[in-house]
Order: C-alpha cells, then structure tokens, then sequence
C-alpha cells in the first residue's frame, strides 16, 4: 500500500515536472533561430519535453498544432501564432499539467498562471524601426510584458543583455547570456581553392548595411579581378535597391544575388570565399561570422554590438558607418597573404570556443532551476 502510495507520488511529481517547448514558429527552411533551435533540441531532451510543433520529431513527445503560424505565411502567420500563443497555449498548459514553458523566441501568453522562460535574440526592431512595422509596437508593447512576465530570461551575448536592460528596465540578475553555436561537424576547413570573390551571408533588411558594402566593394581599385557574392533570401522591400546601386555604380557584372542558399552548399561556398565580409549595424549575436571562421576564412565584422564576443581577435573589424574601412579591410585581405593565414588559423581556433553541447547543457541548467 505504501508502495502503491509513493508511486502515485512520484508519477504526480512527473506530471507536474513535465517542460513544453514553443516550435510554433520554426521555418521549414532554416535562417538564424530556427537554426538556434534545431541544435538546442538534443540537448533539451533530458528533461523529458513536449514539443509544441506542426512538424515531425520521431524521437520526441510531440504535441500537434496547427501550421499556419510561422513567418512563411507573412503577417497572417505572425498574427495567427500571437493568437494562439495567448488564447490556445495556456490551455494546453493547463491540460498537459505543464510546469514550465520554454520559449525559444520571445514569445508567451501574457497574465494566465503560465509559468515561462523565453529566449531573447535581439532589439533590433528597437534600434533601427521600420514605419509601418507591426514588429515596432510588437517590440515596444508586447515584448516587454512578456519579458517581465517571464520566470527568467535567456539571451545569446551580453550585448542582446545589456539591450534587454537598457530597452526594458530589466534586471540583470533575471537575464542570462548564452552564446550560440555552429555545427563544427558542418561547418569545417574543406581545403578548397580560394576564388576572388567577397561573401555575404544574411538578409537584406537595411540595418545590415549592404549599401555601404557594395559602395565599399566598387571602391576596390582592382574590384574588376574580384566578385562580391550576397547569399540571402530575395526581399521585394529592399532587393531591388540594392541591385539598382550596383547598376549605378556600373558593377553588375561583378555583384551576385545568390537568394537563399541551402543550408548543405553553405560550407562550400564560405570555404571558397576570399572573405566572409559582415558589416552589420546590430547584430544579436551573427551566426554567419561563427560559421565563416569555423571553415577557417577570414572574416571582415563591424566593431559593435556582439559582433567582437563572437569573433575576438580572429577577424578585421571595422566601423560599419565607414565604407572607406570596409574598401580597406578587403584591399587588405587581397593584398596580404600571410594575413590571410593569420586570419584563418586564429578563426579555426576562435570557433572552437563555442559549441552546440556547451549552448544545450547551460540552457538545461537554466530550465532545471525552473521546473
């Protein structure tokens, strides 16, 4: 009878201990945080968590919800996934007898009795808002309930941090820095022949500062003898803008717009590039600088944000406010081949600071806290 007694216990503990981890939002083609996700699941699995997704994880208990609700569907999708986060989820919790909700974005059901941790990539929307932007008052007036609400806060450097505290009045003894990854088993020195072309990799959105990188390129005084390669989705808002700078600039020959790059022909193409060249204004944390110096080539960042955590003194890094730095640092890289090993052999060194296992065990260690 005291057997029967403490197994009832113990399997009421279970329930109660259960974590539901948020994939409502996870892409079928993967960009930086469905990425962050993918890779932190392994670890995740552990403590046992339900995942709430419309997609297929054989080896995971899975929880079906419905597939309209990501940012492939546009605004409908951001808007269909709000309100289910805030109408369905808490429902959801209350029946699977959940303890703990794991946001992998910034993103829960506001004043209901769930308990939640989110995850915070950046303030981007914030720093350089867009008019007309429904991500301007969703930054503005949903995130920061959110994240007061929230049980505690992962973010992924200590600059996304410091934003988090500066934007929201946040606490810092509720926020921990996590830094991301890259798969090094995807990511790696191929050995392959450098070609002359300068390698972009991201989306289009103005904060990314490709207009100063492409004024930057045609400033090269032998910009004839090298190609500046942009891989990212095409973005109708700013594409062609871009495309019709270069025609103005009368390098359309040497400027390629790759549009999304599968995540397999990502090592090749990096391998093979001159230089990764990422000049952003803000940046989260900027996975495309991990990956580039995980394949060992040199990579040109800007000097802000959390752009030196990740890249240290493995990369150039330049003002991003000033293409003349930009013109200099790739004029640099060409001119200079013993840089070009320099850069590479402390980029191979660099990125093997940062692993998938290290982001997933400090992430379990926060949850565990938790539940």
């Amino acid at each position: 009878m005291a057997y029967a007694a403490l197994s009832r216990k113990l399997f009421q503990q279970i329930l109660i201990m259960s974590l539901l981890v948020n994939l409502s939002f996870l892409l079928t083609k993967p960009t930086g945080i469905t990425t962050y996700t993918l890779n932190l699941l392994p670890y995740l699995q552990q403590l046992e968590p339900t995942l709430l997704t419309s997609q297929s994880f054989p080896t995971y208990n899975c929880f079906p919800i419905p597939p309209n609700q990501t940012p492939e569907q546009g605004i409908k999708g951001h808007l269909n996934r709000l309100k289910w986060t805030q109408f369905q989820l808490p429902k959801i919790y209350q029946n699977l007898k959940s303890n703990l909700l794991f946001s992998p974005i910034t993103e829960a059901p506001l004043y209901t009795n769930c308990r939640f941790i989110v995850m915070s990539h950046d303030m981007i929307p914030l720093r350089f808002p867009q008019p007309f932007s429904l991500l301007t008052p969703y930054h503005r007036y949903y995130t920061p309930q959110v994240l007061n609400q929230s049980q505690h806060i992962i973010c992924n450097s200590q600059a996304t941090a410091k934003d988090i505290t500066d934007f929201y009045n946040i606490p810092s003894h509720k926020i921990t820095s996590i830094p991301l990854a890259c798969d090094s088993s995807h990511f790696q020195f191929l050995n392959l022949p450098t070609r002359n072309y300068f390698l972009y990799i991201g989306r289009q959105n103005p904060y990314k500062n490709l207009q100063r990188l492409i004024t930057a390129f045609s400033a090269i005084p032998n910009r004839n003898d090298y190609e500046l390669w942009l891989a990212g989705p095409y973005d109708q808002r700013y594409t062609p803008l871009l495309e019709k700078q270069v025609a103005e600039l009368e390098i359309t020959p040497k400027v390629k717009f790759l549009k999304y790059v599968p995540y397999n022909q990502l090592p090749i193409i990096i391998n093979q590039a001159i230089a990764l060249v990422f000049p952003s204004l803000w940046e989260g944390f900027g996975l495309p600088v991990l990956e580039a110096m995980a394949c060992g080539t040199p990579v040109i960042t800007s000097n802000i944000s959390s752009l030196p955590e990740v890249a240290g003194d493995a990369a150039i890094l330049i003002n991003p406010y000033n293409s003349g730095e930009i013109t200099a640092a790739m004029q640099a890289i060409i001119n200079d081949s013993e840089l070009r090993k320099q850069l590479s052999a402390k980029s191979l060194k660099r990125a093997n600071q940062f692993s998938w296992e290290k982001t997933g065990l400090a992430t379990v260690e926060v949850l565990k806290k938790y539940l």
